[in-house]
C-alpha cells in the first residue's frame, strides 16, 4: 500500500527513474494531484509537474462514431523522452572540426613518443591551435580509449607508478661521505641551479660490461648520459675528473652532486674536491635522488635490463639523451629541459 503522508525527505539533484515513473502513473490514475504524488515520492511538486508534461500524450479514442481526445500520462513515454534528452545533452565529438590537431597528436605520440598531456600542454603553450581547434588532455585520452584515433593505449608511454615506500632510514650500510642531511635548503627546494643527481645504469650483470653514468640537473631535469668502462670506482672517478678538466664552467654548472652509496662512487668526493660539494643519500633510499631515478626508468624503455651495453653505440646513447632533453615537461610549464638549462646557463654567463 502506498504511503501518501509527507514523511519522506525530498530527494534533490537526483533524476526520476522508471520505478518512480510507474508510481506516478499509478497515483495519477487513482486521481491524486501532482502535489500529493510529490509528497508520496519525496519529490517537489514542480518535479512531478515537469514529468507530467514530459510523459503525457494525446490519446485518441472512438466511441459510437465519435472521436475523443484524452491527455494521458505513461511512465514508458516519460522514460523514453528522458533518455532521448540525456543522449542529446552529451557534447558532440569535435573530431570533424579538429582533424588537424588529431593528426598533430598522432604524429607526436606515435613518432616522437610524447604523452597526450605533453601534446596538449605544449600546443597550448606555443599557441599552435586555438581552444576551438584542440581538445583537453582528458578528452584526448578518452578518444584513445574509445578507439577514435590511430593510437591505442599500447602506444602510450608507461604511466607513472607510485609505490608506498617505508622511508625509515636503514643503517646497515655506511655513508661514503657528507650526508644528504647536510644539503642546504635551497638545493632541497630546487631554488638554485647547478645541482645534480648521479647514478649508474647497467645492461648485463657482468663485471666486464660497460655501464651508463647518468647525471640529472634538479631544476631543469637536463640529462647527461655517458658510457663508461664499468661499474667501478676507477671508471666513475676517471670520467668525472675528465669532465672537470674539459669544461671550464664545471664549477659553476656542477655546484653539487648527490649520489647513493654504491661502491663506484667512493672516490666521487675526492674527484671534485675543492670544486663541487658531494652529498650521499641514506642507505637504501633511492627516492632521495628521485629525479635521476625517474630518468633512469625512462632510459630503461630504450635499454632494457639484460641488454649488453657493448651493443649500444654512442650515437644511440646521444639520441636517447637528446629525446629526453627535448621532451616538453609539465613541471617545466611544457618547456623542454634543454630550453630551461640554457636559460640558466645564459644567466650564469651574463652575471
Amino acid at each position: 500500500m502506498m504511503q501518501l503522508n509527507d514523511t519522506t525527505t525530498c530527494r534533490s539533484k537526483q533524476h526520476l527513474n522508471l520505478s518512480e515513473r510507474i508510481e506516478i502513473q499509478t497515483l495519477q490514475r487513482l486521481g491524486h494531484s501532482n502535489r500529493s504524488i510529490g509528497k508520496a515520492l519525496g519529490r517537489t511538486h514542480s518535479t512531478i509537474n515537469n514529468e507530467m508534461k514530459r510523459g503525457t500524450v494525446d490519446q485518441v479514442k472512438k466511441v459510437n462514431g465519435y472521436t475523443y481526445h484524452q491527455k494521458v500520462y505513461f511512465a514508458e513515454t516519460g522514460q523514453a523522452v528522458y533518455n532521448k534528452h540525456r543522449q542529446a545533452s552529451r557534447p558532440h565529438y569535435k573530431l570533424v572540426k579538429i582533424q588537424e590537431f588529431i593528426d598533430y597528436a598522432e604524429q607526436k605520440i606515435l613518432i616522437e613518443k610524447w604523452s597526450p598531456d605533453v601534446v596538449v600542454g605544449y600546443a597550448k603553450r606555443i599557441g599552435h591551435f586555438s581552444k576551438e581547434e584542440r581538445v583537453c588532455t582528458r578528452t584526448l585520452y578518452r578518444y584513445i580509449d574509445e578507439n577514435l584515433l590511430a593510437i591505442t593505449n599500447l602506444d602510450l608511454l608507461l604511466k607513472l607508478r607510485r609505490k608506498t615506500k617505508n622511508k625509515a632510514v636503514r643503517e646497515h650500510k655506511r655513508i661514503l661521505g657528507q650526508s644528504i642531511d647536510e644539503r642546504p635548503k635551497e638545493i632541497n627546494d630546487r631554488v638554485t641551479f647547478g645541482h645534480w643527481e648521479i647514478d649508474t645504469v647497467i645492461g648485463k650483470k657482468n663485471k666486464e660490461e660497460p655501464v651508463l653514468l647518468t647525471l640529472t640537473e634538479r631544476i631543469s631535469t637536463f640529462e647527461i648520459i655517458l658510457k663508461i668502462e664499468g661499474k667501478t670506482e676507477e671508471a666513475v672517478t676517471k670520467t668525472i675528473q675528465s669532465m672537470a678538466l674539459d669544461n671550464k664552467y664545471f664549477e659553476y654548472l656542477f655546484q653539487s652532486i648527490t649520489s647513493d652509496n654504491g661502491s663506484e662512487f667512493a672516490g666521487l668526493s675526492e674527484a671534485v674536491k675543492g670544486i663541487s660539494e658531494v652529498y650521499f643519500t641514506h642507505p637504501y633510499s633511492s627516492w632521495e635522488r628521485g629525479t635521476n631515478e625517474n630518468h633512469n626508468g625512462i632510459i630503461r624503455r630504450f635499454i632494457p635490463k639484460g641488454l649488453s651495453l657493448n651493443d649500444v653505440t654512442p650515437k644511440s646513447i646521444k639520441r636517447i639523451a637528446s629525446w629526453m632533453n627535448n621532451l616538453p615537461r609539465k613541471r617545466l610549464g611544457y618547456r623542454t629541459p634543454t630550453e630551461v638549462f640554457y636559460e640558466y646557463l645564459n644567466q650564469m654567463q651574463t652575471t
